[in-house]
């Protein structure tokens, strides 16, 4: 038996459309993660780009569990004494709140070239409008495929 090694002619990329209206962050970058490595599938390669398009609506309604909406995000300007912070919260609540979906996925990939290329499949956006109606994306429940997906808050 031989292992089984994808071409780039027998990937097929499929576009998914999922709503993150009430869905728990970590579970929904999870699930997003793993449509844009292509794990779902049976011919799952781990060198090529086998994963699906996803495009994220209302990510500005995402839920956070326990404190994380006051967990400080870091980062630095690169100048002496530039650390900076934020909360999820206040990410969530500014001009970009589909920045907080955008990093949760970006951090539950793998830290290398592929990953980066991946990424460029993923579209977040922070309402209900997205302009990819033209390539009929499938519709996939996030909330009922666990009840722990949600979170009433």
């Amino acid at each position: 038996m031989k292992t089984y090694t994808a071409t780039p002619a027998d990937i097929d990329k499929k576009w998914i459309l999922i709503d993150a209206e009430g869905v728990v962050l970590g579970r929904l970058a999870s699930i997003v993660a793993m449509r844009l490595r292509g794990k779902h599938k049976a011919t799952f390669t781990p060198h090529m780009d086998m994963g699906d398009n996803v495009i994220v609506i209302n990510a500005d309604k995402v839920q956070l569990t326990g404190n994380k909406r006051a967990k400080p995000n870091y980062w630095h300007t690169g100048y002496p004494g530039g650390i900076k912070s934020r909360t999820t919260g206040e990410i969530l609540e500014g001009a970009h709140p589909e920045r907080v979906v955008m990093q949760a996925v970006k951090r539950m990939l793998p830290g290398n070239r592929l990953s980066r290329q991946q990424m460029t499949n993923l579209r977040v956006y922070a309402g209900a409008e997205h302009p990819h109606d033209a390539q009929q994306p499938e519709v996939v429940d996030v909330k009922s495929m666990n009840a722990k997906n949600t979170r009433s808050a």
